[in-house]
């Protein structure tokens, strides 16, 4: 998108480093347009459409159906299994789990990036559907914590990075102008994921068991993976002098450090309300088959966020929108979850609150890493990124549930922790876009 003469901000060329500086005149303007003028970027030519271009789009839907589709789908699955296979045990040691997934699934995204930017994206989709699938067939003999442990938080959670990372990078190579529509596109797999495997999950559950229900996972994950593997292409040329190790020089740059920032809070608050809703549906008396689809009404909601926050991103900015998105999280949490969730009204107003604000928060947050870095280095900065992330992802689910138990079961600590947070993330976010092209609100970025 671009802005007239008149309103477009005066941007100094940066240096040629990681932590490139940007400054913005915003005395002479008014607004800034939302683009920064790298060299880099103003050489390479991006499609914005076309055949090739969409069929990445579809391949990093189907990748994100099957990885990020389990993770919309958590609050289900711990559902039955604290219920089943780990009756007894407490919600914190059980929610470890899932932070294990969400840790891995960012964290390895630190070489992930790195070796996507130097390679491409082939073999890592490859690597990552072999993992997932693998993990989802063991999963349905898994009987003791230790096996959940491993099969569902390590082995699915490495399989998870090395099928997401590279794909949401490859989208970013084929648009620039339309890249908030397109990842948003892109991202709502997960949310058609969360919508098709809980009700999938309910009906085997209940008609077949567990095995069953893991093993049609598993083969849904065949074909999106298989499929993937032949759309996700790059069209770059290897980067073939890059280092495939950690450059923590990027963090120099206190505008991405700041994103960074806001990315890990927004991590660390979206996880509790996903991995536990569904069992506080239960605790406050709502029926088996409502709890469980509960996760499908969060998921019908993060559509719509996911591609509305990528249109209203390309138009308006995409840290506006980000922003945007953490106030809606933040009241839903307090002004809906916390007064009104033990009421089948209020909790479903909540849920689609939430589900819209949180699945916006998913599709922009690879847009805004994209706009403080280079095309060509844009795999390391998100996945960067993605591995600071991944700790509040490890201490997320586990702090929630120990937040619950030692409110004697009651979720109103929880509620209040990860609204919270998203008011941090929201004012880390505007800190960082402040660096960029100065503190009024209305600066489109």
């Amino acid at each position: 998108m671009s802005t007239s003469p008149d309103t477009k901000a005066q941007v100094n060329p940066p240096k040629p480093a990681a932590n490139e500086k940007r400054s913005v005149q915003n005395e002479t303007a008014p607004a800034a347009s939302e683009e920064e003028a790298r060299p880099e970027e103003q050489e390479q030519d991006f499609p914005e459409g076309g055949l090739r271009a969409w069929l990445v789009v579809l391949g990093c839907w189907l990748a994100c159906f099957g990885s990020l589709g389990l993770a919309s789908s958590m609050a289900t699955i711990h559902a039955y299994v604290s219920r089943h296979q780990l009756a007894g045990r407490d919600e914190g040691s059980i929610g470890w789990i899932f932070s294990i997934w969400a840790f891995l699934s960012f964290f390895c995204g630190i070489y992930v990036g790195p070796i996507f930017d130097k390679y491409g994206p082939k073999w890592l989709i490859a690597a990552g559907g072999a993992c997932v699938v693998a993990s989802l067939m063991l999963l349905s003999i898994c009987t003791e914590y230790w096996s959940f442990v491993l099969v569902f938080g390590v082995l699915n959670g490495i399989g998870g990075a090395l099928l997401y990372t590279p794909s949401y990078a490859t989208v970013g190579h084929w648009f620039k102008q339309r890249r908030g529509l397109a990842t948003g596109i892109a991202s709502t797999g997960s949310s058609f994921g969360g919508m098709v495997y809980p009700i999938i999950l309910r009906v085997l559950f209940e008609q077949a068991g567990w095995r069953w229900g893991m093993w049609a996972l598993g083969l849904i994950n065949i074909f999106c993976c298989v499929c993937a593997f032949f759309f996700v292409r790059t069209r770059l040329s290897s980067t073939g002098g890059m280092s495939l190790h950690p450059d923590p020089k990027i963090f120099r740059d206190a505008a991405f450090s700041l994103a960074t920032l806001g990315l890990f809070l927004m991590e660390f608050a979206i996880f509790i309300p996903l991995t536990y809703v569904s069992s506080y549906a239960l605790s406050k008396g709502f029926g088996l088959g409502f709890s469980y689809q509960i996760p499908t009404i969060l998921n019908a909601a993060s559509v719509c966020g996911r591609i509305l926050s990528g249109w209203w991103g390309d138009r308006f900015g995409a840290f506006n929108s980000h922003m945007l998105a953490s106030i809606l999280c933040c009241v839903s949490c307090l002004a809906i979850w916390l007064p009104a969730g033990s009421s089948l009204a209020g909790l479903v107003v909540f849920v689609i609150m939430f589900g819209f604000g949180s699945g916006s928060h998913m599709s922009i947050n690879p847009v805004c890493i994209g706009k403080l870095c280079g095309i060509k280095n844009y795999g390391r900065y998100y996945a960067t990124s993605c591995t600071v992330a991944s700790f509040a992802g490890l201490i997320g689910v586990p702090l929630g549930g120990q937040l619950i138990s030692a409110a004697g079961g009651d979720y109103w600590s929880a509620v209040v922790f990860s609204g919270c947070l998203y008011g941090a993330c929201g004012v880390a976010m505007y800190a960082a876009k402040g660096m960029c092209v100065g503190w009024k609100p209305w600066v489109l970025f």
